[in-house]
């Protein structure tokens, strides 16, 4: 078989075409590989290298601890008992080799280099010599795990996970052999992806997944190896859902055929990660259906079930979505991997459809949703994000609110490890003679545009926490083409696509945009500045956004948000916390009138703009003010637990 490098690291998402093929059926708008993308920025770049320097190791050390490692030691042996809780638990390993990948394509580290090959290499042992890859049953096949089932495959669609941890698996080698050019770990998921090619399709077994993420690691194999039986086998998974149409199925996405489809349903994390694989899958296929189910899907969950945060998944219960406009606060389960599923589904959303409300979403669940899963400290994580802390309500698992090092089901923290490396990936994008321009960080990329142009890029912006973008173009040679400046919503007075939420008193300023400091006229296509013109090297733009901080409310159809508002200011959601108020939240209202101000306290939570004001401190004997303020929603709890509201009520 002939294996096939892409780009040099193609984008995590498995997205960037052959630079060397003939034009094949794909997404119409290509990513910029997160390598490919230098960042000097204040915000990201820290994380970046938080996560490369604690959160990675920290979660490698876990996995050898908790015993992870030690299954995979003893499904080689085919001795012993499994050592944890949950068949899944293999996948902790697949994915922070994952994210080890990305930090080495970029910071390249022969030490971890040697670390990760030999977990490879524990890993192969423990795989079976037709390439089941289990460790649950592998262990001791007469005495699996009580999810597994007696045989290979038969609790797939329920709880056994196998396919789960061959999509993490596929994802992970794929990532390793794009990172480093080697196929020892390309090679096991190959020979497992062979399996079940073998065991799966017409005619053959057709489980619909229970936990869906093996679509997207399909395509990624079907990417670098060019063979049409991955991308075939991801496309049966998807149709095979639905056979019974039963509802009770909707858990898993699997209560009617993807096509018939049309609102957000069952575990969050599992349909974030179908509906990405259907994007995959449609764009290399042109399947219509595909697009159209998943339009009508984006569309019920932007406007229905979506939380300010842009977390998903409004029930503990089945880590799942409630029914329209069921958001509640202080029961929010938002789980963090939910929220980087939101990434993931909207970036593809993009790619097929070159529209900025896509970005909007995929920028607030980023700024706000996601990167609240982990703590500033890099080694410490939520697993649930409610929007509401009183100190009394756990879920009923015994979770608490504290920020913890690890879980049993320890899912979130490793998938953070293998996100946050691959956050430059989803700055710009290109097409034909477009250039895409979608987040605003201080950051630098050459672009080949019309496969013959290429083009530097630099911005220069200290975004999120001001509005003033410097973008440098630098076309190797003049030439034309055009500069597509993402217009956020929140900058056009619109938070998210629909009327879930709202201003209310609307932003009376607009964007700007000037060129070579001369203001120019632009026009306005799919929520996107577009500057088609004649580019020269020096060419300097100059973006103004409008950072005015904004009062938020919810569609009326909200109950527990009914006469509250939220505070926003650019992508960042703001919350009150008992570390700067006291432990009275639920007495304060926010009036109308009362009067906000933002500044930037540089010793606060590792550099934050907080909002402060004036709020009415209600029952007492008299009413009273009490000045308060605000932090970003993403770093509350990073000064142990306290007291927290995003929303306030406006009046009380």
């Amino acid at each position: 078989m002939k294996l096939q490098f892409l780009l040099p690291l193609f984008l995590f998402a498995g997205l960037t075409a052959c630079k060397n093929e003939p034009e094949k059926a794909d997404y119409k708008i290509q990513g910029v590989p997160f390598n490919e993308v230098k960042i000097s920025d204040r915000f990201w770049l820290p994380k970046i290298e938080t996560n490369r320097t604690v959160t990675i190791p920290a979660s490698f050390a876990k996995c050898e601890e908790t015993g992870r490692i030690e299954s995979f030691v003893k499904a080689a042996k085919k001795e012993g008992k499994f050592e944890t809780d949950f068949p899944f638990d293999d996948t902790d390993i697949y994915k922070t080799i994952e994210g080890a990948a990305y930090s080495m394509s970029v910071h390249p580290d022969p030490k971890t280099d040697r670390y990760v090959d030999s977990l490879i290499t524990i890993v192969g042992k423990a795989q079976e010599s037709d390439g089941y890859l289990y460790t649950a049953r592998t262990i001791d096949p007469q005495h699996p795990h009580e999810w597994s089932g007696n045989e290979r495959w038969i609790n797939e669609s329920v709880l056994s996970h196998e396919l789960y941890n061959s999509g993490h698996l596929f994802e992970a080698a794929s990532a390793h052999f794009q990172a480093t050019g080697k196929s020892n770990f390309l090679d096991i998921a190959l020979k497992n992806a062979d399996l079940l090619d073998q065991v799966f399709g017409p005619g053959k077994r057709n489980d619909a997944p229970g936990h869906e993420i093996v679509e997207m690691g399909l395509v990624k194999l079907y990417r670098i190896t060019g063979e049409i039986k991955y991308l075939n086998l991801a496309k049966f998974f998807i149709d095979c859902r639905g056979k019974e149409n039963d509802p009770k199925k909707a858990y898993s996405q699997d209560h009617k055929p993807l096509i018939q489809q049309d609102e957000a349903v069952g575990h969050a994390v599992r349909a974030g990660y179908l509906y990405s694989g259907v994007a995959d899958v449609a764009a290399l296929t042109g399947n219509a259906e595909y697009l159209s189910a998943i339009d009508k899907i984006w569309e019920n969950m932007v406007t229905k079930k979506l939380y300010i945060t842009g977390g998903i998944g409004a029930r503990h219960r089945g880590e799942a979505f409630g029914d329209n406009y069921e958001l509640p606060n202080l029961t929010a389960y938002n789980e963090t991997c939910a929220a980087i599923a939101n990434v993931y589904w909207n970036y593809r959303m993009f790619l097929l459809h070159g529209d900025s409300k896509y970005i909007d979403v995929l920028e607030r669940s980023l700024y706000n949703g996601v990167i609240s899963g982990i703590g500033l400290d890099g080694k410490t994580f939520f697993y649930p994000n409610p929007l509401e802390c009183d100190m009394h309500f756990k879920f009923n698992s015994g979770e608490t609110l504290d920020r913890q090092p690890w879980f049993n089901c320890s899912c979130c923290p490793t998938n953070m490890c293998r996100f946050l490396a691959s956050v430059p990936g989803y700055i710009y994008a290109h097409h034909d003679h477009d250039l895409y321009v979608n987040l605003f960080v201080q950051s630098s990329a050459t672009f080949n545009l019309d496969k013959k142009l290429p083009v530097a890029i630099t911005q220069e912006t200290q975004y999120p926490w001001d509005g003033q973008v410097k973008i440098s173009v630098s076309p190797e040679k003049a030439g034309k083409f055009a500069l597509h400046l993402r217009i956020p919503g929140w900058a056009q007075n619109q938070p998210v696509p629909g009327d879930l939420y709202s201003y209310i008193a609307p932003e009376k300023d607009s964007v700007s945009v000037t060129v070579n400091g001369e203001v120019v006229l632009f026009n306005s296509e799919k929520g996107y500045a577009v500057i088609d013109r004649e580019w020269n090297t020096g060419d300097v733009v100059n973006y103004s956004l409008p950072m005015g901080i904004h009062r938020v409310e919810t569609n009326k159809n909200v109950a527990d948000n009914m006469g509250k508002v939220a505070i926003e200011r650019g992508p960042i959601v703001y919350c009150l916390e008992g570390a700067d108020n006291g432990q009275q939240l639920s007495k304060l209202a926010l009036p109308d009138s009362a009067k906000l101000s933002a500044n930037f306290s540089p010793e606060t939570l590792s550099g934050v703009v907080t909002i402060s004001g004036e709020m009415l401190l209600t029952g007492e004997p008299t009413t009273q003010t009490k000045k308060v303020t605000a932090i970003p929603y993403f770093v509350w709890n990073n000064r142990g637990i306290n007291e927290m509201k995003v929303w306030i009520p406006r009046n009380q």
